[in-house]
């Protein structure tokens, strides 16, 4: 089984990423950063905050799942704001994606919010809200369930550090797989989790058998050039003992967004 987790940055760098997850050939994407505006009449919109603006691809989902047709499609938004073309205002929604290829039966499952709840009238004040999606499938030809969740974390304008609020997530987040994973599950977790690995959201994590392949396996950089910014640490992927590790990679070429793609392959 190969997972993939990436931040796609709003579909920005759209002209290598489309490619790269068709040929990547997951059988779970678990994607961070998408978009959905159901009456745009335009490939791109402008998401504007206090002077800074920010292209979107404005269906970046739809596009996706047309890109996609073997794959089971899920949007979880956590808000619905705007989104311009010059004057023009759009309501757009922003969220997670799940894609799962239909040979894996999903049969089991749960979303929710880690952090704040939904706003249906604009992105809200930071630390905007996050949310998080778990699903577990059956593998026919090993026999068996794996459990795969992923989350957003939350963005802290006073930076990466642990916070009550970082404490509150990683809880939420436990318990939100405590809903989909049974005894003996392999699990796979995974996401932008906005945080740096001394986090006590990993030991959080460490209460369901969780260690980080990132950080256990060297690596030091989850981010491509167009993040300018230090610490390089943003993206996690983490797996219980009784997930074989086949291979791991943070993908440093294609860049498709300023996150790298996290590849896991498992057996």
């Amino acid at each position: 089984m190969r997972i993939v987790s990436l931040n796609a940055w709003g579909g920005r760098l759209y002209g290598p990423l489309m490619p790269y997850l068709v040929d990547v050939d997951a059988d779970v994407l678990c994607l961070q950063e998408v978009v959905r505006t159901q009456d745009a009449d335009t490939g791109w919109l402008v998401y504007r905050d206090h002077g800074v603006e920010l292209p979107q691809r404005a269906n970046l989902f739809e596009e996706l799942k047309v890109a996609l047709p073997a794959y089971d499609a899920f949007f979880l938004p956590v808000a619905r704001g705007d989104l311009f073309d010059g004057d023009r205002r759009f309501h757009s929604e922003f969220g997670l994606a799940t894609f799962v290829r239909k040979t894996y039966p999903i049969i089991g499952q749960a979303a929710g919010f880690i952090h704040g709840e939904f706003s249906g009238d604009g992105y809200g004040p930071h630390p905007r809200s996050r949310n998080a999606h778990c699903i577990r499938l059956f593998d026919y030809e090993h026999g068996y369930p794996v459990t795969i969740a992923h989350m957003h974390g939350l963005r802290d304008l006073e930076g990466k550090g642990d916070t009550a609020a970082r404490r509150h997530q990683a809880n939420a987040f436990v318990e939100l797989i405590r809903q989909v994973k049974q005894d003996g599950d392999r699990l796979v977790v995974c996401g932008d989790f906005y945080v740096l690995p001394d986090s006590e959201t990993f030991e959080i994590l460490g209460s369901l058998g969780l260690v980080d392949l990132v950080t256990s396996l060297g690596h030091d950089d989850t981010r491509t050039s167009h993040y300018r910014k230090q610490p390089r640490f943003a993206d996690y992927m983490l797996v219980t003992s009784n997930v074989e590790v086949i291979g791991f990679d943070p993908v440093a070429e294609p860049e498709v967004s300023d996150h790298r793609a996290l590849l896991l392959d498992l057996r």
